[in-house]
């Protein structure tokens, strides 16, 4: 607990159960100094009582807000009635979840898995399988291409397909996994890769990169992205997980530019923040290439996972909040642009998801949110990433706003007194 010296503001009580995590848990994560203990609608409350507002929001996994009572409500329904049958068996809730989410999407199949990262490898599979059976690559041969800056889990597969030495570095070996690596949002380098090597099978990709510090591509990019993988016959597979369900302002981010993928991957928001849920979506072509016993998993469709995901999605159609994502994010964005902060390089986002990029400091600016009563996180560095629930309303983005401006105008006083923590 040495690399907390400087930053402990825990209570005694909060230190007993900080102490648990690093004695007896893998010291995989280095988490801001706070210990949670309740969630409602866009708050935490740590285990001494002090409230917070929440602007990372389990990175979109909690869209609808800390535990929704609709969501709760049918989760505990079904807990009590049927929570896992073995895939052995047909059960009555799975069906009419994947027919809702086919007809809402327009998609002719999905598949429900559990985790977004289990939803990538599934998507991988899908992918190659068609590859070999539609494309008629020759066995082992089908190549998938991701960007740089992809970032989609940590299973070896996603380790394999990224260019962050945090992923990869002493993890491998990683040869034979056949991925390639190109630019994000350089089109030229997509069309000279699906040009020359005929057995690419997929172009993967985030329509806006998260974990990268919600990097934007041109305007056209995700068209021109559909373009090529129609004209060369390469499956187009959007990641979605954490900019999907309205994260963006609209329901999916493709749909920012009318673009359809072969494949969409979901999770996150999928169960409102209160399992694990993910899904992959595509038409026949792609679907039923897989045969029995060639993939599953365990959890996956679950009668409990059924009804919390159909529940999560109702509410976040019915309660408008795309509409509400959409607004409250550009008014967000104009308030933080607002900010005389000679600390601030850029400010970028789409909807609710917005990052606002440090000269420096970005670390001790988080440290000093947290005091102040938000919470978030930065990324790759001195990136601040904005992501609170879309629930969200107007007079708590400009509690936000004003708790932001005050961590700031406090970083210039501790880089003054040269007491600004690096980032981590």
């Amino acid at each position: 607990m040495d690399s907390y010296k400087e930053i402990d503001y825990l209570s005694e009580k909060a230190k007993e159960f900080q102490q648990l995590e690093w004695n007896y848990g893998c010291h995989n994560y280095y988490p801001l100094p706070v210990v949670l203990s309740r969630g409602a609608g866009i708050h935490l409350y740590d285990v001494d009582g002090k409230e917070y507002i929440d602007c990372l929001s389990g990175y979109s996994a909690l869209n609808q807000g800390h535990c929704h009572p609709r969501i709760v409500k049918a989760a505990i329904q079904q807990i009590q009635t049927l929570t896992l049958t073995a895939r052995a068996f047909f059960n009555d809730k799975l069906g009419p979840a994947e027919k809702y989410l086919c007809e809402l999407t327009g998609y002719e199949k999905c598949i429900f898995m559990n985790t977004g990262v289990e939803g990538g490898e599934t998507a991988i599979k899908l992918a190659r399988r068609w590859g070999y059976v539609k494309k008629k690559i020759p066995d082992n041969k089908a190549r998938v291409v991701f960007c740089n800056g992809n970032f989609w889990g940590r299973t070896i597969a996603a380790c394999g397909s990224s260019d962050d030495p945090d992923r990869y570095k002493a993890f491998g070996p990683f040869e034979g996994l056949n991925f390639d690596l190109i630019d994000y949002n350089d089109i030229a380098a997509l069309e000279k890769k699906l040009k020359e090597d005929p057995h690419v099978c997929a172009f993967m990709l985030e329509p806006i990169q998260g974990e990268a510090g919600v990097i934007i591509p041109d305007e056209g990019y995700l068209k021109k992205v559909r373009e090529l993988c129609t004209q060369y016959n390469v499956l187009m597979i959007c990641d979605e997980v954490q900019t999907g369900l309205g994260r963006t302002g609209k329901f999916f981010c493709c749909d920012w530019e009318g673009v359809k993928p072969d494949l969409v991957i979901l999770g996150k928001a999928l169960s409102g923040g209160l399992m694990p849920i993910s899904v992959v979506l595509a038409n026949n072509d792609v679907m039923i290439n897989i045969r029995p016993g060639e993939h599953g998993s365990t959890f996956g469709g679950n009668p409990l996972a059924a009804i919390v995901a159909t529940e999560a999605i109702k509410v976040v159609l019915e309660e408008k909040l795309v509409e509400n994502s959409l607004e409250m994010g550009e008014y967000f964005r104009k308030l933080l642009g607002d900010i005389k902060s000679p600390h601030i390089k850029a400010i970028r986002g789409r909807g609710l998801f917005t990052a606002v990029e440090m000269k420096e400091g970005g670390w001790q600016v988080c440290l000093n949110m947290l005091k102040n009563g938000l919470l978030a996180k930065t990324t790759h560095g001195n990136t601040i990433r904005f992501s609170p629930p879309l629930i969200i309303n107007k007079t708590q983005i400009e509690e936000s706003v004003k708790l932001i401006e005050k961590s700031l105008n406090e970083l210039d006083e501790q880089i003054k007194a040269g007491k600004v923590l690096p980032s981590h």
